[in-house]
Parts: structure tokens; C-alpha cells; sequence
């Protein structure tokens, strides 16, 4: 069939679209070559130590990528969680710190992975911005802390005698008080909407769950506040007799 040249300049131009799209392929976007595993690996550690941490994570991408199963991939990928964590890619570092420790249950760095999780989490709970103007975080929503909390712990208590344990319990005392804060502050909103039993709950909530935090002593005077408000003397007189012998320095206790 004979072809017109009006198509033929449209089947030449779609040729070229297409052989230029396959060559851009080959390229790769990041502009990242890989000659072999080796040098790849040997090019994301130098980034690393320079510390060129979006290099590093597109080389680490594209070698997670390409040998999934070769001789570097356990390093590929905990170099990859550091690297975005790092950049403050804190949801893709817990994405590979996730498929991690699912597909190595038993690996010898299983408990970097779950410390690296905690970072993360705490990381998130974290503003930038916020902290820099000095905006009090105490109110805002606390579930990254939480989780974070629960990270340090799983750590912990699967490896006591990791080199990150002792750093893990520091953390969770800055996140027990974090946790603790965030409930009083919720109590004293109750406080303010004259709503003392939930106020009363949440201040409880503090004594029940965050033991020796610096918000157990305001905790327990909401509580004589809430009791003596909901006019229920007895309990008013226990959260009292505690606070008293807790904390005897209180503007309540004397």
C-alpha cells in the first residue's frame, strides 16, 4: 500500500518518540549508571561518608531495584533506610524498614532496623518549624510519639543487650513525658469546658500510665480540682492524701 508523505512524517515522528522514550529509559532519570553490584555499592558508600545522601539513595534505589537478591542487598537496604531518614524522607525510610524486618526475621541487624523505626517515628512527631518559632507541640497529636514509644520498646525487649538499647530508654523517658504532657493538656482543655469527669479520666489517666513523669504532680491537683467540683469528697481526699505525700511542696498540699 502506497503511503502518503503526510504519513509517513507522522509514522517518523512517532518512531522517534518512541526510540527516544527507550533511550531515556536506558539512561535512567537519576542519571544513575550502574557497571556491576560492586561498583554501585562501593559509589552509594562513598556518597554516604561525603555525606551526598540523595546520591546515595538513588544509587541504593536503583541497586534495591536491580539485584534484589544479590550478595548487597541486606546493606543496600539499611543503607537506604539511613539515607532517607537522613533527607527527612521519614515514610520511605519506614517503608523499607518495614519490608526489612519482614523478609529478615532473623538477620544480625534486625535491631538497627527497629531503632531506625523509632527515629523515624520521632522524627515525624517533630516540626521544624515549630520548634523554631518555639510553638508549644504539647497539644498536638501525639500517635507518631506512640509508636515511636513502641519501637524502642519492641527493641528492647527483643535485643537487651543491643548496642542501641541504652540510647532506645533514653528516648522513651523524653517520649513517657511527651505522652504524659499531651494527656494533661487534654485534661486541663476538660478543665476550661467545665467537663470534670473527663477531665477527671484524663488526669487519671496520667497517674495510672506515666509513673514518675514531671506531669504526675499537676495531674493530681486536677484531680482534687475535678472531685471537689463533682462534689465527691472521698475521692477528692485520696487524689489529696497522694499528692501530699508525693509532692508535699504543692501549692495544694499545704
Amino acid at each position: 500500500m502506497m503511503m502518503t508523505k503526510g504519513r509517513c512524517l507522522t509514522l517518523l515522528l512517532a518512531l522517534g518518540l518512541a526510540l527516544g522514550g527507550c533511550a531515556s529509559h536506558d539512561k535512567d532519570d537519576s542519571g544513575v549508571k550502574l557497571k556491576s553490584a560492586k561498583d554501585g555499592f562501593e559509589s552509594a558508600e562513598a556518597a554516604l561518608a561525603l555525606g551526598n545522601f540523595k546520591k546515595a539513595s538513588d544509587i541504593l534505589e536503583k541497586m534495591d531495584s536491580r539485584y534484589p537478591f544479590g550478595p548487597y542487598s541486606h546493606q543496600v537496604q539499611l543503607d537506604l533506610i539511613y539515607a532517607y531518614y537522613k533527607q527527612g524522607d521519614y515514610a520511605s525510610s519506614v517503608s523499607v524498614i518495614d519490608r526489612f524486618t519482614k523478609l529478615n526475621p532473623q538477620h544480625s541487624d534486625l535491631d538497627y532496623a527497629y531503632y531506625m523505626r523509632g527515629l523515624n517515628h520521632m522524627a515525624m512527631d517533630n516540626n521544624f518549624f515549630q520548634q523554631l518559632l518555639l510553638v508549644d507541640q504539647t497539644d498536638k497529636d501525639p500517635s507518631n510519639s506512640r509508636t515511636a514509644f513502641d519501637d524502642f520498646a519492641t527493641l528492647i525487649k527483643k535485643f537487651p543487650n543491643s548496642k542501641y538499647a541504652a540510647d532506645a530508654r533514653q528516648r522513651m523517658i523524653y517520649l513517657k513525658n511527651r505522652l504524659a504532657n499531651y494527656e494533661l493538656a487534654v485534661a486541663r482543655y476538660y478543665v476550661k469546658r467545665q467537663a470534670w469527669v473527663a477531665a477527671a479520666n484524663r488526669a487519671q489517666a496520667v497517674v495510672d500510665n506515666y509513673k514518675d513523669t514531671k506531669a504526675q504532680e499537676k495531674a493530681l491537683e486536677l484531680l482534687v480540682t475535678c472531685y471537689d467540683k463533682l462534689g465527691i469528697p472521698e475521692l477528692k481526699q485520696h487524689a489529696l492524701a497522694v499528692l501530699t505525700k508525693n509532692y508535699p511542696n504543692s501549692a495544694l498540699a499545704q
